[in-house]
């Protein structure tokens, strides 16, 4: 079983930078009415949210170079799953973007983190597909959405690989509503010196849910734009892995 770190704990963030090849993969693009992603401009939101972390959280960043071969290695959250000393390198469901899980295993295991194989699991070949945006841990449980990328028995590997996922939870949540589904994506830590930090969508693409996270006044409100990866179905947790790892050698 993994060992847990405190929920929202983190010192460092693991990100890919976005290539020229951003928004060209097969089966992106506008399929749900949207325009056109503007690559320069995802750069500079990538910078932007690049710079929070490191910046105003002050996690230490580690950017792996974009790779224009691999037009959606930026959804880095999508290949691992992070918690406590344990990496799960996930399976993604095309078979073409698997390979860019290769990176960040070399980057995980210069973190000396244990490094566990959904392929090895499964034998290199057939059954389990994961995604890590399908899954969300809340410092006490995991929950994993079951998605046209993500099947049962990816779910099962998590289960087996962190001992910590119930098909049915007791837990009491304290729920925070918004009104617009991409808002409610976030990206909670809690920085080096305690503050608890909240990166959410801004007001000029969740309009109606700002207010909300107002509401949050022992927070340290980020607003970061996504809007170009949001019309290729991605969010803000889907640009980076966030790692909480004391001592590191290299």
């Amino acid at each position: 079983m993994a060992n847990v770190c405190p929920y929202g704990r983190f010192t460092h963030a693991v990100v890919r930078g976005i290539p020229e090849s951003f928004g060209r993969a097969s089966g992106d693009g506008a399929e749900n009415g949207e325009s056109a992603v503007d690559l320069a401009k995802a750069q500079r939101q990538f910078g932007v949210l690049t710079g929070a972390l490191r910046q105003k959280v002050g996690l230490q960043l580690i950017e792996i170079p974009p790779d224009p071969e691999l037009p959606e290695s930026w959804r880095i959250e999508d290949v691992a799953v992070i918690q406590g000393d344990t990496a799960l390198i996930t399976r993604p469901f095309q078979q073409q973007r698997r390979s860019e899980a290769e990176a960040v295993r070399r980057v995980v295991s210069e973190l000396n983190l244990t490094v566990v194989e959904m392929g090895a699991e499964e034998g290199g070949s057939g059954g389990a597909t994961l995604e890590g945006s399908d899954v969300l841990f809340t410092g006490r449980e995991f929950f994993v959405g079951i998605s046209s990328h993500t099947n049962h028995r990816g779910a099962e590997v998590l289960a087996d690989t962190f001992k910590m996922m119930e098909q049915l939870t007791d837990h009491h949540y304290e729920v925070l509503t918004v009104p617009e589904d991409a808002a409610a994506n976030c990206i909670y830590i809690q920085g080096p010196a305690k503050t608890d930090f909240l990166l959410h969508r801004p007001t000029d693409e969740c309009p109606e849910s700002v207010s909300a996270f107002q509401k949050l006044q022992d927070y340290t409100l980020l607003p970061t734009a996504c809007s170009e990866a949001s019309k290729l179905g991605a969010s803000l947790s889907s640009l980076c892995l966030l790692i909480n790892r004391k001592h590191t050698i290299f």
